[in-house]
């Protein structure tokens, strides 16, 4: 079972690590069109439209992306402070409950996300031309992303494979896979 579970936390890190660059490619394109942006308006006085829109749409998709490598790599919100007041032995059980709220939180991401893609499917977004669900994807793909990565965490632990850190340490464990 363990095998199983670590091959599995491979393919989740490598779906961790490519949701990363894609956010931190995002990051770049971004930049560089709001360099664009800027350049145009004030040195060549003609600003183009698609610019602000399309930088909306990418920083969506890296601030979403972001977040679900944030949860599989621990840093999100949890209980942190009450597992350092409350004995050992509780720390599993608010680690469990802190990813079952952010498993339950993705869900309704993933169900609100994909509600709100399909019911804007049909409206234009004006400059792009592209559907007005294209808006709301980055919301859906974040929250499958954030509850496969805390239903990881889940099954790991409940496996008997040590997912959690200590706050300090310099690595996270399973990075690397």
């Amino acid at each position: 079972m363990q095998d199983r579970m670590q091959g599995i936390a491979r393919i989740l890190g490598a779906l961790s690590r490519l949701a990363l660059w894609l956010a931190g490619l995002g990051m770049v394109a971004m930049t560089a069109i709001v360099a664009w942006q800027v350049f145009a308006r004030y040195v060549l006085n003609s600003s183009p439209s698609w610019t602000e829109p399309v930088s909306i749409l990418i920083m969506s998709w890296f601030i979403f992306l972001g977040a679900a490598v944030g949860v599989r790599e621990n840093f999100h919100m949890g209980f942190d402070v009450l597992v350092h007041f409350l004995p050992a032995r509780a720390t599993p059980w608010m680690r469990a409950i802190s990813d079952l709220a952010i498993l339950t939180f993705a869900a309704g991401m993933v169900y609100y996300g994909l509600q709100l893609t399909i019911d804007t499917w049909t409206a234009t977004i004006p400059v792009l031309g592209l559907p007005g669900g294209f808006s709301y994807m980055p919301i859906a793909a974040g929250g499958v992303l954030m509850f496969l990565f805390a239903l990881e965490r889940l099954v790991l632990r409940a496996s008997g494979i040590v997912v959690d850190h200590d706050p300090d340490a310099d690595d996270i464990l399973l990075s690397d896979a």
